[in-house]
C-alpha cells in the first residue's frame, strides 16, 4: 500500500501519470508531493490536483524533502538529469522506497549505480497516449524489487492504460513499438491527409478525415479480442478499392519500411544508453 508518493519532475508525461494515479483514489492527494522547476507550475499542479507541489528554483532541497518518507518515488526528469537526481536524493531515500524511472534509455544498472545499494528500482517505458488514459507502460523491476514492490509500481500506472512487466532486454524493442509508435500513427495520418489533398479535398476536410479515421480505427483495435489482421480483412472486399490500396502498400514495401524504422529506433535506444554511460 502506498502512503506517500513523490513525483520528481512533472511535465506533460509526469502529469498524465499523476492524474491517472489520482483517478484510482489509491491515496489522498495530500499524500502526493511533486517537484517542478517554476513556482508557477507548482501552483498550477497544487490547484488542479490538491497535491503538495514545490519549485526547485525556490527551494534547493525540494527533491530531497519530497522523497523523505515516500514509499514510491517517480523520476520524471530528462535522461541526462536522472543520474545527478539519483545522487541528490540518495541520502534521503527510505531503504524500501521503490524508485521508478520514466527516462528513456537509462538502464537499471545506471540507476542502481547512482542509488544506495539494494535500493528497489524499476525502469519504465510509458507512451504519450497515457495523456488520454489509453497508454502502454512496460515495467522492468531491478534485482532488489520484491513481488509486493513490483505491484506498487504497477499501481502507479494502473489508471493510465495497459501495464506490462517485461525483462529489461526487451525495453529497446518495446520503445521502438509502443514508445515511438504513436508518432508512427501520427505520421501515417499526416500522409493520409496529404493524399486526400492530392485527390482534391480541402486541407481542413483532409485533416479531419485522416484524424477521425485513425482515432476510430484505434478504438476498434482497443476492443477485447481485436485482431488487426482480421479487422483489415473485414474492410477489404475482394477486388475492391481497399484491396487495391493494400496490395499497392505491400508492393511498395510498406511492411519492410516499418520494420526498418522500428529497428532504427531500437538501435538508437541502445546507442543512447551507451552515450549516457560514457
Amino acid at each position: 500500500m502506498i502512503s506517500r508518493i513523490a513525483f520528481l519532475g512533472c511535465g506533460s508525461m509526469g502529469e498524465a501519470i499523476l492524474a491517472g494515479f489520482l483517478a484510482k483514489s489509491l491515496v489522498d492527494p495530500s499524500a502526493v508531493i511533486a517537484t517542478v522547476r517554476s513556482p508557477e507550475r507548482a501552483v498550477e499542479l497544487a490547484e488542479r490536483y490538491g497535491v503538495v507541489a514545490m519549485a526547485t528554483s525556490e527551494e534547493a532541497e525540494a527533491n530531497t524533502l519530497a522523497v523523505t518518507g515516500a514509499d514510491v518515488v517517480l523520476l520524471g526528469v530528462k535522461p541526462a538529469q536522472i543520474v545527478p537526481l539519483c545522487e541528490q536524493i540518495s541520502p534521503a531515500l527510505s531503504a524500501g522506497a521503490v524508485v521508478i524511472s520514466v527516462a528513456a534509455a537509462v538502464s537499471l544498472a545506471q540507476l542502481e549505480a547512482a542509488l544506495p545499494e539494494d535500493q528497489p528500482v524499476v525502469r519504465s517505458m510509458p507512451n504519450t497516449p497515457l495523456m488520454v488514459g489509453r497508454g502502454v507502460v512496460a515495467l522492468s523491476p531491478g534485482a532488489s524489487v520484491s513481488a509486493e514492490q513490483a505491484e506498487l509500481a504497477q499501481a502507479v500506472f494502473a489508471g493510465s492504460g495497459l501495464v506490462l512487466e517485461v525483462p529489461e532486454t526487451q525495453m529497446s524493442a518495446i520503445g521502438a513499438i509502443s514508445g515511438s509508435g504513436p508518432a508512427y500513427i501520427f505520421y501515417v495520418a499526416e500522409a493520409m491527409a496529404a493524399a486526400a489533398q492530392e485527390l482534391g479535398l480541402e486541407a481542413q476536410t483532409a485533416q479531419q478525415l485522416a484524424a477521425e479515421t485513425a482515432a476510430g480505427a484505434g478504438l476498434m483495435l482497443a476492443q477485447d479480442g481485436a485482431d488487426p489482421a482480421a479487422l483489415r480483412k473485414a474492410v477489404t472486399s475482394p477486388n475492391g478499392t481497399t484491396e487495391r490500396a493494400i496490395a499497392t502498400f505491400t508492393q511498395q514495401g510498406l511492411p519492410a519500411v516499418i520494420l526498418a524504422g522500428a529497428r532504427a529506433a531500437a538501435e538508437r535506444s541502445e546507442e543512447m544508453t551507451q552515450e549516457l554511460s560514457d
